[in-house]
């Protein structure tokens, strides 16, 4: 599969916009502005649909007296103690691994080239594992264990695929050869453990975003916010990167600086996702190359992989907690079966176009 590189040339329509000053000017795109409309309102709707249904069900006018601290006191618990903080967590979560899936699939110009697919997210989830079987953590050291196995498979990757720059296909070849080996690491940890707590590290490998509480919102909102920014600022690097390291070296792009910086950072938001809701799969996939499709861009769509990987991920917990009501789904068992179904098509669609 050939890499996704923008044409130099496809600049979208849009019209520019100055402040009073002169200052400050941004271009503004209608399809972009509407796009980003459409994914706001679709997450604000699901988001609202996680508040009001369950086995106790709760009307809209009844959620927003709730949430502003009046009510039935079941209601006040419902929403505010049980629902809501998990459906902040789904925001959260999917937003940090659509970002995070941008940037590994802008570095590799590839679109396969995701965190489930390069093996960082293995790397998060043999660092928790290790932590829950080997050391018996507790949530947090079970955290900081996802995210150092995250962080350090970046390194090990990195490593290991620089030469002269990192290539996009040896990233991803380096990665899966990576990933098969802390599989094999994780599932021989499981088979050395005692019954519960292989039982305990099987469940958390799933992904699932039961009992999340503001706890785990606060935590991946941090990092969130820590990380954020500067991936964010070194998106119009990461759009230059795409069309060649030679070309954006030409440009004045850091390229090896760039890569290090985004890939660690990257790497970390992914680790810190997991370390919340476990190794949720295929979110880091899909929602770059969706968010690509709808903006009908040829470059790194940050901000727009971010909102599509939050609606991907609070309607796969919409469909994980009521599709099969009274019993509940693990999210992650819900994304790997949209995700897999969206990997199978791409794979088509790059077959029947010649690209794989």
């Amino acid at each position: 599969m050939t890499a996704t590189t923008p044409r130099p040339g496809s600049v979208r329509s849009g019209r520019p916009v100055r402040t009073r000053s002169g200052r400050v000017s941004f271009l503004v795109r209608p399809r972009t502005a509407a796009v980003t409309g459409a994914l706001v309102a679709a997450i604000a709707a699901v988001f609202a649909a996680l508040l009001m249904l369950g086995e106790y069900e709760i009307t809209l006018p009844r959620v927003a007296a709730a949430l502003a601290g009046q009510g039935e006191r079941l209601d006040l618990f419902f929403v505010r103690d049980v629902r809501l903080p998990r459906a902040w967590v789904a925001v959260l979560v999917g937003a940090s691994l659509g970002v995070a899936g941008a940037v590994f699939q802008s570095l590799s110009r590839n679109p396969l080239g995701s965190p489930d697919i390069i093996g960082f997210t293995g790397g998060a989830a043999t660092g928790a594992v290790l932590t829950i079987l080997v050391f018996g953590g507790s949530m947090l050291q079970v955290s900081l264990g996802a995210v150092a196995g995250g962080v350090a498979t970046a390194g090990l990757v990195y490593l290991l695929a620089m030469k002269n720059g990192v290539q996009g296909y040896r990233l991803i070849l380096v990665g899966i050869g990576i990933s098969a080996m802390l599989t094999s690491v994780r599932d021989y940890l499981i088979t050395r453990a005692d019954l519960t707590d292989a039982k305990a590290a099987q469940v958390w490998m799933i992904g699932s975003l039961n009992a999340r509480g503001w706890t785990e919102v606060i935590a991946v909102a941090v990092c969130m916010a820590v990380l954020l920014p500067p991936l964010l600022a070194m998106g119009p690097r990461l759009r230059l990167m795409e069309m060649g390291e030679q070309t954006a070296h030409a440009l004045g792009v850091p390229v090896q600086r760039t890569q290090a910086v985004a890939l660690l950072a990257a790497s970390a938001l992914t680790g810190a996702a997991i370390a919340v809701a476990g190794p949720i799969s295929f979110i880091a996939l899909a929602a770059p190359q969706l968010a690509r499709r709808l903006l009908r861009s040829t470059g790194t769509t940050l901000f727009g992989a971010a909102l599509m990987g939050a609606l991907l991920l609070v309607t796969a917990d919409l469909v994980a907690q009521h599709a099969l009501s009274p019993a509940q789904l693990p999210v992650g068992a819900v994304t790997a079966v949209i995700g897999g179904s969206y990997l199978v098509w791409l794979l088509y669609r790059e077959w029947r176009t010649g690209r794989a």
